[in-house]
């Protein structure tokens, strides 16, 4: 296999992510164009991160701007109002994670790729800069005209 992910292998994350979102009332999602990018996030970024483990191996992170975290934690929490990112906020944004990457393992399932992934960990801030040995695939997701998510995803088969 070549440094990044074939697309066969990174369809099932899109689906979930479009599939979750409609779950939770945001219909309308379209996938922009995939793009090999850096780990740095220079303005005000809130991530998600779950790891995967079993046939691939990596990291999916999920950015978003505060705005958008917190539409998505309020939606989460029936609709509560959410005015600033805090524990209840990123436990919420946390299971969104867990929410998306377990129906991912599922799609892998039917594909014969058994997966499993780690719990959450959200990280907020600026200047964030990580690092991976995993070329990262970079993609947004929007809704309407606005990007809501952009994808990371940091994985590659298991041998």
């Amino acid at each position: 296999m070549a440094d990044t992910l074939d697309i066969k292998y990174i369809n099932p994350f899109l689906q979930a992510t479009i599939t979750i979102l409609e779950m939770l009332g945001m219909a309308g999602g379209k996938v922009g164009r995939p793009s090999v990018a850096s780990l740095e996030f220079s303005e005000d970024t809130f991530l998600i991160q779950v790891g995967v483990t079993g046939a691939m191996r990596g990291q999916v992170f999920f950015k978003m701007s505060d705005e958008s975290a917190k539409n998505i934690a309020s939606t989460m929490m029936m609709g509560m109002p959410v005015n600033e990112l805090d524990d209840m906020a990123c436990s919420a944004l946390g299971e969104l994670g867990n929410m998306i990457l377990g129906n991912t393992s599922t799609l892998f399932s039917t594909m014969g790729i058994i997966t499993d992934i780690t719990p959450p960990i959200s990280m907020h801030g600026k200047k964030l800069k990580l690092t991976s040995d995993i070329p990262a695939i970079s993609i947004p997701v929007n809704i309407g005209e606005q990007e809501y998510i952009r994808l990371y995803i940091c994985i590659k088969e298991n041998k």
